[in-house]
């Protein structure tokens, strides 16, 4: 079934939407992108602005080159009923119309499994280290489904690389326009905005096409031969002797999450304020502002079919649980005390009223897939005899260490197999081509000012 798709992305690949919802973002782009290139023709500086925007839209929706495939191999490969039960636990409910809470599943998780998994029916708890029925690797592991990599351009780098292009084009035609107050000149700002720009996403994609790099150029190794030093696992999350996790979000018995093993969770409040712009008119402003947040998780077995590893997930620094798990939302916290009390700390502080609360969670669960690269270490003596190994299998006795990095290796752990990290990701081009361009033209409009 694997074989069913190209994991070669190659030169160019025209990609398009592959959703009812990714379908109307794209076309609601289209329609904003239009009505902009018609603009120029009565302003330019709107017209040119307005396109930009549209573009970006195309480009957000623009998906990766193997995205569109990997969505189609879930479908054909997790049993019907398991994907029925998923989307029936998925979306958006309403818990309460008069207190405004809602409740949100995603109904699409691009971290989850691509091909089938062993459930939890099947895991061997008595020999959690050793193989899984005839010790072969699972479904997903890259020693079967090798290693995808994306095209290294798609439809998102030509609508981005227009949306910069159509953006320089307005600030450069708003800098050679006649100001209204000649002693109101814009200056060189305008330029030196775009090119901090460009140099600030030009580093964010520079750092993520290094991350993406060390993924392709890292050879996944087996658990069973997993040797000491830096290596690649890939694998299915199953528990270990601390078992999985009961987390309750904020301290709520009504926001609970079982079965996890790793976990970040953040609150945030909406905080709205009336500020008096330049020409005297009073408007409200809102915002969501981080309150609290929490974090934590315990070891767990990494075990790919051929055996079982421990992972000190705790001590990982770089730890990437993909798109939330659940959210929670409301007009108004848990209880009227903390509704008042936060009333009061957002008035005090910032003279703010507190007009809606969320709670988001991000974690790492039982049977999920996960990809690591990270330091193997000895496990100490008398840990092996709690758990009672005599050291038969090499793998029972290291374990995975996320605290230090070796020269050119980051120490990583990440929701997701190889194939679904990757396989939604974009080309180290991809990430930088649009920065660069904002980089270099917001530099070049420094000779306008």
């Amino acid at each position: 079934m694997q074989h069913d798709i190209d994991f070669i992305g190659g030169g160019f690949k025209l990609t398009l939407p592959y959703t009812f919802g990714g379908w109307l973002f794209w076309a609601f782009g289209l329609l904003i992108t239009g009505f902009g290139f018609v603009q120029t023709a009565s302003d330019g500086v709107v017209g040119l602005a307005v396109a930009a925007f549209g573009l970006l839209i195309l480009a957000s929706a623009s998906p990766g080159s193997l995205s569109a495939g990997l969505h189609r191999l879930r479908k054909q490969s997790i049993p019907p009923e398991e994907l029925e039960a998923k989307a029936q636990a998925s979306g958006l409910t309403v818990d309460s119309w008069f207190l405004q809470q809602t409740t949100l599943v995603p109904t699409n998780d691009p971290n989850d499994w691509i091909l089938p998994a062993p459930g939890p029916q099947t895991w061997d708890a008595a020999n959690p280290y050793g193989p899984h029925g005839d010790g072969t690797p699972l479904p997903e592991h890259p020693v079967k489904v090798g290693t995808p990599r994306p095209a290294t351009m798609t439809s998102y780098a030509v609508f981005s690389a227009l949306a910069a292009l159509c953006g320089l084009g307005a600030v450069a035609s708003a800098m050679q326009a006649e100001p209204v107050d000649p002693n109101q000149s814009m200056g060189a700002m305008p330029a030196l905005i775009v090119a901090a720009v460009g140099l600030i996403l030009a580093l964010v994609g520079f750092f993520r096409s290094k991350a993406l790099g060390q993924m392709l150029d890292t050879p996944t190794s087996l658990v069973r031969s997993a040797p000491v030093g830096h290596p690649e696992l890939v694998g299915q999350v199953r528990p270990g002797l601390e078992g999985g996790m009961t987390v309750k979000v904020d301290g709520s018995d009504a926001m609970v999450m079982h079965n996890m093993v790793g976990f970040h969770w953040t609150y945030e409040q909406k905080q709205c304020r009336t500020v008096t712009d330049s020409e005297g008119n009073k408007k409200e402003e809102c915002s969501w502002v981080t309150v609290r947040s929490d974090r934590g998780g315990v070891p767990f077995v990494l075990h790919d079919g051929t055996g079982g590893i421990k992972v000190n997930l705790p001590s990982f620094k770089r730890t990437d649980y993909g798109q939330l798990l659940k959210q929670w939302d409301g007009a108004f916290a848990e209880s009227l005390g903390k509704q008042l009390m936060a009333s009061a700390v957002a008035g005090l502080l910032g003279g703010a009223q507190v007009k809606g609360h969320r709670w988001t969670l991000y974690g790492l669960r039982l049977g999920d897939p996960v990809y690591l690269l990270g330091q193997t270490k000895p496990r100490p003596a008398g840990e092996l005899q709690a758990e009672g190994l005599d050291g038969t299998l090499g793998n029972s006795v290291i374990e995975v260490w996320g605290d230090e990095d070796a020269p050119g290796t980051k120490c990583t752990l990440k929701r997701g197999s190889e194939l679904s990290n990757i396989g939604n990701s974009r080309s180290g081009f991809e990430m930088l081509a649009a920065p660069l361009l904002l980089l270099l033209g917001g530099l070049a409009l420094l000779g306008l000012a």
